[in-house]
């Protein structure tokens, strides 16, 4: 399939879709994406036909209706979709968060003598971090790898927070392949 450009609010509400359908598995309602992108109902309702044209997202009829992203919207914000994902927790101010799974761990900047950037790719919702708020990635399953770091900034649309790192580790044991 080729690329679909889509528009930032696009990505936006395709983005909370896929995370609320990741955390109830079921058909998501139009009001609670509303809600996660603070944006009226009826916005939503309108860029569902648009995403709907583009075969991202499948409507559900009836009381129990909503939406369900199709593999198609996976594929459009490049999220890999795994069955049974190895779980890589995330903790904010030292409490676990739940219904959020990392999803990749980008290094940027190692080369600077004071400062390490990380980008944390999440499955879930990075609405509720904030710049300032102390985080702890990991470990990872087959490092072990560990990252303390501070929120330096976020995206909401891409599921991804920028960590200032305050420390990373990994055991000194090999790990089991």
């Amino acid at each position: 399939m080729s690329s679909i450009e889509l528009t930032s609010s696009q990505k936006s509400i395709l983005t909370a879709l896929i995370n609320l359908y990741g955390e109830q598995e079921d058909a998501v309602k139009g009001e609670a994406i509303a809600e996660e992108v603070d944006r009226n109902p009826g916005t939503i309702r309108n860029q569902m036909q648009s995403l709907k044209a583009l075969q991202l997202v499948e409507g559900v009829p009836g009381p129990k209706g909503g939406y369900k992203p199709t593999s198609n919207a996976y594929e459009a914000l490049d999220i890999q979709r795994m069955d049974e994902p190895a779980d890589v927790p995330i903790s904010h101010e030292g409490e676990q968060v739940e219904g959020i799974n990392v999803d990749g761990i980008d290094l940027s900047s190692v080369h600077h003598p004071e400062l390490c950037r990380a980008e944390i790719h999440v499955q879930g919702s990075v609405r509720d971090f904030h710049e300032g708020d102390s985080v702890t990635v990991g470990p990872t399953p087959l490092s072990k790898l560990v990252i303390d770091g501070t929120v330096d900034g976020k995206d909401d649309t891409a599921n991804i927070l920028i960590l200032r790192i305050d420390d990373m580790r990994a055991p000194d044991e090999p790990a089991e392949h």
